[in-house]
């Protein structure tokens, strides 16, 4: 037999190898079947699992934003919830549970109770050890002063009043101060000073009070103010022995608006001062 003749397919080989071309060709059409088949059931069930999630995410939002709206807080995760959830719109709910979790903190932080915060007095609101302010003291009182000072500093009365004697024509007008000389004279009370000579008084000064009423000062070595306002207390003049005197003393009268002298002894009684 020829080369060629051997090397060419029997008819009984090209009808196997037809079959299996056959089988091959249907065996890869099935699978493309079953391919086209699968992706038409997969396809839809993607899409439905989207939408699904999707109104998930709606349902669990729209519950959140209830909750919101009635508490005033944001949701929470709990320990239960477990890590955020590998489904789409997984990471966006675990950032909101996050910033409600801030939220809460800063919240519950604001209301708590600062360190060392001291209790607070249930009627005044302040600290119970806190200093309680003290009322403003009222200021005293001014002291009163006496309605007159005597005229000089020295007590001890010499000649009383209406007593007689050689040196008076008719009996004495005032009472006298056997005090030494250059003593001082004062104010009894706040009034006017006007001063004079006479021959019996000798250098006198008479000093008129806001009710009228004058005392007179005799028998004065000098003065200190010869007239004017002067205030109670104020040295006016000198103690001497002018006139018709025996000695240095200070002569005093008082003589009240329209009268004559009065004994001043129980004038400086009814003032709170005893000269004697």
């Amino acid at each position: 037999m020829a080369p060629e003749a051997a090397a060419r397919p029997t008819r009984a080989e090209l009808r196997l190898a037809a079959r299996e071309q056959s089988r091959a060709q249907r065996r890869g059409a099935a699978k493309a079947a079953t391919r086209t088949a699968l992706l038409r059931v997969a396809l839809p069930s993607v899409a439905a699992l989207g939408v699904a999630a999707a109104a998930a995410i709606t349902v669990h939002g729209e519950a959140d934003q209830q909750g919101v709206q009635a508490t005033g807080r944001l949701p929470q995760q709990t320990a239960a919830d477990g890590a955020p959830d590998s489904a789409p719109g997984g990471a966006a709910a675990a950032q909101v549970t996050a910033a409600g979790d801030r939220a809460q903190a800063s919240r519950g932080d604001a209301r708590r109770p600062l360190a060392g915060a001291q209790p607070a007095d249930a009627q005044t609101g302040q600290p119970t050890d806190a200093p309680t302010a003290q009322p403003t003291p009222a200021p005293a009182p001014e002291p009163v002063r006496p309605t007159v000072v005597m005229p000089v500093a020295q007590h001890g009365l010499g000649e009383l009043f209406g007593e007689a004697g050689a040196h008076w024509a008719n009996r004495h007008t005032g009472i006298d101060f056997p005090v030494d000389g250059g003593t001082q004279v004062m104010a009894v009370a706040d009034g006017t000073i006007r001063t004079q000579w006479n021959p019996f008084y000798g250098y006198m000064s008479m000093l008129k009070m806001s009710d009228g009423t004058e005392v007179w000062y005799c028998h004065l070595r000098a003065y200190k103010i010869r007239k004017g306002p002067v205030k109670q207390g104020d040295v006016i003049a000198f103690v001497g022995s002018s006139g018709n005197s025996t000695g240095p003393h200070l002569h005093f009268e008082v003589r009240p608006a329209g009268s004559g002298p009065v004994d001043p002894l129980p004038w400086f009684l009814a003032n709170g001062l005893d000269p004697r």
